[in-house]
């Protein structure tokens, strides 16, 4: 069976090591070995020599079974544990090994799968049925994030049906990250007038513009660019809507710039946050002037449904 799988790699004090190895079993990681590290020796004012240690902590888990998003949690939890103990916080890296076919990894492993009310999730390998009473959505995620499976992108699929569910098509969207295209993609199928789609990631756009074409998306209504927020305010429109699957940090440092990109009566859909991180999300989000309509909760994540305070 062909797979990748992430390497992880934990350097933290010895204290740690109990908590660090229940959270990568609780994480679903296997393999899991232990290097002791001998730091720099140094001498206590009775010249007695002080030897100072850390664990090195390296586990694997396979790359289908997890994605970026899930890696930052852990680093996330790592690091609340190692403050609980008043000790160091971790160092954590993680990185890709064995490189070998991702796309025959997701034939193998990923089946339709049916979201909300109104989507069937389709791997583009497979043959979608003639007629059907949901809205087919086809997608090859190749190594772009988006395929259906991780919560937050449920979440925001279910909240896209939502706010689409009526004059859908005067609606103009922005995706910011859009990873696959797979939301971009859901807002065209729910009837959205428009969608630009943004995502720093060269490849996330390249596989995005496939997924428009093995959709019939026509380019003039999904329209795709490499870049951030910088690109969107070039655009010189003002977006009915926003979406936004992708880490809590960076949200933060985007919803500054939303209200040069909006008008009085948009809204925005923001995911990608740990339910650990909501109320600083939400702090910023009212201090910028908009109003969290909604809070969506499933497993440890959170999605934020919002609106410009004026509406």
């Amino acid at each position: 069976m062909s797979n990748r799988w992430w390497e992880i790699v934990i350097k933290c004090e010895p204290i740690l090591e109990e908590s660090v190895f229940w959270r990568l079993e609780k994480f679903g990681c296997s393999g899991t070995a232990t290097e002791v590290k001998i730091l720099d020796n140094e001498k206590n004012s009775e010249s007695e020599l002080i030897t100072d240690q850390q664990i090195l902590i390296k586990t694997y888990i396979p790359e289908i079974k997890t994605q970026l998003l899930d890696l930052a949690a852990l680093s996330s939890w790592l690091e609340q544990d190692a403050k609980l103990l008043e000790v160091s916080v971790p160092e954590a890296q993680w990185h890709l090994i064995n490189e070998e076919d991702w796309a025959s990894s997701w034939k193998q492993h990923w089946q339709p799968m049916e979201i909300g009310d109104r989507f069937l999730i389709y791997p583009a390998w497979e043959t979608p049925p003639e007629k059907s009473d949901r809205l087919i959505l086809r997608l090859d995620p190749g190594a772009a994030f988006g395929t259906g499976t991780h919560p937050t992108t449920q979440l925001c699929l279910e909240s896209l049906e939502m706010r689409l569910y009526e004059k859908a098509e005067s609606k103009i969207i922005a995706d910011i990250g859009c990873g696959s295209g797979i939301l971009s993609i859901g807002s065209i199928l729910l009837g959205a007038k428009q969608v630009y789609a943004v995502d720093t990631d060269e490849l996330a756009t390249k596989t995005c513009r496939s997924n428009c074409q093995l959709n019939h998306v026509n380019r003039d209504n999904l329209i795709v660019h490499d870049g951030s927020i910088e690109q969107l305010i070039k655009v010189d429109k003002k977006f009915d809507g926003i979406i936004c699957n992708i880490l809590a940090d960076t949200i933060v440092d985007l919803v500054i710039h939303f209200n040069n990109i909006t008008h009085e009566k948009s809204w925005a859909i923001l995911s990608g946050i740990l339910l650990t991180q909501a109320d600083r999300v939400a702090d910023v989000v009212e201090q910028q002037g908009w109003t969290v309509a909604a809070l969506w909760k499933r497993k440890d994540w959170c999605c934020f449904n919002i609106r410009r305070s004026e509406y």
